[in-house]
Order: structure tokens, then sequence, then C-alpha cells
């Protein structure tokens, strides 16, 4: 049975999230001004030979070089994403039941705002992790939090939550059988 009693509500249930969001968008700001400090204009530092670097980038466009210079309508479609994560956990009920699904949605939200700032902010957003062993592209911290928040949701969305009503909480009210008969 799932357990129904809130673990908190209003203020405190906004402060729960605040708090997370706004220390994990710090880390991955610092990361990146971190980055600019000590890599931008060299060749960068090889952590592990053959396999991990750090290197400097500015990606003027989103996930995989797609989309470069679109910064305002990246901007746009992130500002939406934002707001969207914030409506589901407003909406989400604040039980122990959910408390996965609460911070998934934190991290997430972290992760689209670190890139949100510095495509607001710079024009581009700071990359510098770079797995040479499988060369794949230079990432950061904030797309640590998107992509590993994204796929840990998908599996509990699967294993965890699959009931019909998991997600009831967000589905429109429907309209009182006072304002269908108008």
């Amino acid at each position: 049975m799932k357990e129904q009693t809130p673990l908190f509500s209003g203020k405190k249930a906004l402060l729960f999230w605040i708090f997370p969001v706004l220390l994990l968008t710090l880390i991955d700001q610092f990361t990146k001004y971190l980055s600019i400090v000590f890599l931008k204009n060299t060749n960068g530092k090889i952590l592990i030979p053959g396999v991990l670097e750090l290197s400097y980038v500015e990606n003027r466009g989103m996930a995989f070089g797609m989309l470069q210079g679109k910064i305002p309508f990246l901007l746009i479609m992130c500002f939406f994403f934002l707001i969207l994560a914030l409506y589901i956990y407003i909406r989400m009920p604040k039980t122990a039941y959910y408390i996965p699904l609460m911070v998934l949605d934190m991290v997430v939200f972290a992760g689209a705002l670190g890139n949100f700032v510095d495509r607001f902010f710079r024009g581009y957003v700071v990359d510098f992790i770079y797995f040479s062993l499988i060369d794949f592209p230079t990432f950061n911290v904030a797309d640590i939090y998107v992509v590993c928040g994204g796929i840990l949701t998908v599996l509990f969305v699967l294993f965890k939550y699959k009931d019909d009503n998991d997600f009831a909480f967000l589905k429109l009210k429907s309209k009182t059988k006072h304002s269908q008969n108008r």
C-alpha cells in the first residue's frame, strides 16, 4: 500500500526543492568557472591517458552539437522545460512514495537550469569533460544531472511507478457536473 501521509506541504515543500536545486546549480556553475580559469586557452588536462580528459569547449548548440547557433530557440525550449519540471513538482504528492521522483525532478531541473544560465549569460554552454576512450562528445556537470536524472526517471516509471494512478496528480481536474450542464 502506498503511503499517503504528506511529509511536508506549502513553503516547506518549496524549500525542500529550492535548496538542493540551488546547490546542484552552484556546483555546476563552479565547475564551469574552474574550467574557464584553468582550461580555456590550453590544450586541456589528461586525467587518465587514452580515457578521460578535461578540455574547454564552448557549445553553441545542445546535445551532440545539434541546433548550433540557435540560442534564442534553445533558451525558449529550456524555459518551458523548467516550467514543466516545476509544475510536475508542485502537483506531485509530497509523500514518501514519491521521494525518488521529487529528487530526480530536482536533479534534472538543476541540470537544465545550469545550462540555461550559461546560454543566457554567455551565449553558449561551457563543456569540459571528455571521454577520449569512446570519443564521446564533451559535456559538463549539468549534462550529467540531466542524463542520469532522465535515465533514472525512466527506470522508476518502468519499474516502480507503473500503476495507472501513480501519475493521476498530473491530470487536469475535470469540470464539475454543474459546469458541464451549461
